[in-house]
């Protein structure tokens, strides 16, 4: 079976572990996830060879920068050495009260915000401007325990998210936001810069805005959902943009076929009767789905690394399996062939 091995951001000397552990389930997505849970998850990731880990001050409204800036204090710690990618994500606040005074008003949920069954008592406030983002690079740094932060995602701009609040967080990121993170970056506080979204076409209008070097793209390039390839995709390959590869189950519909949760919410018939020609693709050449969906997002020479979620030590462990399962050459020629994916769509070696 193939190790877990690295690769290089096109446009800065980042080198990524090619699988990342992502923390939002850490915060208890959908169900609750003990303190010895997520610490045991994180550890297992690091036995495993992952070194790129992404957290966010939204995943369980700060626990989750809490854990993973645990884990890699420790390893510093440890062997005297920084041999990890940390990315954390930048446009929600968190609040607290003053002592008497009440919360401010959470905000509007929209179908990709399931809430948190295992957060924090805080509240969250969109602010993408120039001070919303150097305070939550400020109070990321405090709560990950850590000075240095490698990536700072955007996080979740775009229309589905915001609907008609979209044009003025867009225009607080454009005119203040993105003059934030380009200081940040070129003073050295921080290497790389991007989006992380779930809505391709923020990503490519951002381009055509800001020097973008990576991005964190969420369900939009999967065995289910190649929307982002000929528009978005071949956009960051011609400008050498590095693709983080998030969201590759689809929220979970992708491990095991069933009528499970599809971009956070349940999965609709006619997704349920494609990922069921999916698996039986896959179980007639015995590869696991999940694994032919873990694998699949690599091959696109844009890739850099492909993220995945886990709320224990189990999950991770197994995510390495599937990332490592060898898969025959002839499976990927059917599944062109079954007309299940896009054609263009670049296939793994």
């Amino acid at each position: 079976m193939k190790a877990i091995g690295k690769r290089s951001f096109a446009r800065s000397a980042l080198e990524v572990s090619e699988l990342g552990m992502g923390s939002a389930p850490l915060g208890g997505l959908y169900r609750p996830v003990t303190t010895a849970d997520a610490t045991e998850a994180l550890q297992a990731a690091w036995d495993l060879g992952v070194r790129y880990f992404d957290s966010a001050p939204m995943y369980g409204l700060g626990r989750c920068e809490h854990l993973v800036g645990t884990l890699l204090r420790g390893k510093e710690e440890e062997t005297g050495r920084q041999d990890w990618v940390l990315s954390s994500k930048v446009g929600r606040l968190l609040r607290n009260p003053r002592p008497g005074a009440p919360l401010p008003p959470p905000l509007p949920r929209n179908k990709y915000d399931s809430g948190w069954q295992s957060g924090l008592s805080f509240t969250e406030v969109f602010d993408y401007s120039y001070d919303g983002v150097m305070r939550s690079y400020e109070d990321s740094q405090q709560r990950l325990g850590l000075p240095r932060i490698d990536i700072l995602y955007v996080h979740d701009i775009g229309r589905a998210t915001h609907g008609e609040r979209h044009d003025k967080q867009w225009n607080d990121l454009v005119t203040g936001g993105f003059k934030a993170l380009g200081e940040l970056r070129a003073g050295g506080y921080i290497k790389a810069v991007g989006l992380g979204v779930n809505e391709w076409q923020s990503i490519r209008e951002a381009l055509d805005v800001f020097d973008l070097d990576c991005c964190l793209l969420a369900g939009r390039y999967t065995l289910l959902d190649q929307s982002a390839l000929p528009d978005l995709l071949a956009a960051c390959t011609a400008r050498q943009v590095s693709v983080v590869m998030a969201g590759v189950f689809n929220s979970g519909i992708l491990v095991s076929g069933g009528d499970q949760k599809f971009n956070y919410i349940d999965a609709p018939a006619e997704i349920v009767e494609h990922v069921a020609r999916l698996k039986a693709l896959c179980d007639r050449f015995e590869v696991p789905l999940a694994a032919a969906a873990l694998q699949f997002p690599l091959a696109h020479p844009a890739a850099a690394s492909v993220v995945v979620g886990a709320r224990s030590a189990a999950e991770i462990r197994q995510a390495a399996a599937w990332f490592r399962q060898p898969i025959p050459a002839e499976f990927w020629s059917a599944l062109h062939e079954s007309g299940l994916i896009d054609a263009a769509a670049p296939l793994p070696a």
